[in-house]
């Protein structure tokens, strides 16, 4: 299985982003369409997003929010179903955090779904946050990692 990250340039890509959230955030789990896009999806905005191409078809997505000028937040982190338990997660964050290297970021934080912190403590994030919160209604912790 050849997978390729691409840092996204295009509108066209951006709305291959969307999409894949649309289908895992909003028709999945229903997150509402609402909250699911912001002012951090255009491409002139304080970000990086990343698709993931697997054999040819789009994947997996993710973003990478600048908040300062050495810390960045993981977002929007998704995988199509059909992708899901063949380490397409894990390599979409390495390329994520690659990204955010080149722009030098030292430390990355994210709120992971609680069903995911597992998955994210075994890539080198730490929960940070005290008790799991709340993100459109799905529960939530703070995690985050070191770049080295």
């Amino acid at each position: 299985m050849a997978a390729e990250i691409i840092e996204v340039k295009t509108q066209e890509q951006l709305d291959e982003c969307i999409a894949i959230r649309k289908e895992v955030f909003v028709q999945e789990q229903n997150v509402p369409d609402e909250v699911e896009c912001d002012e951090y999806d255009s491409l002139d905005a304080p970000a990086f997003h990343v698709l993931l191409m697997i054999d040819g078809k789009y994947g997996a997505t993710g973003r990478v929010k600048l908040i300062d000028e050495f810390t960045a937040k993981m977002q929007r982190i998704a995988v199509r179903k059909p992708f899901r338990g063949l380490g397409i997660g894990r390599t979409l964050m390495i390329g994520l955090e690659q990204i955010a290297r080149a722009h030098g970021v030292e430390k990355c934080v994210l709120d992971g779904q609680c069903q995911a912190e597992g998955f994210y403590k075994s890539l080198g994030y730490e929960t940070v946050s005290e008790e799991p919160f709340y993100d459109a209604d799905i529960l939530h912790v703070r995690m985050e990692k070191k770049l080295s």
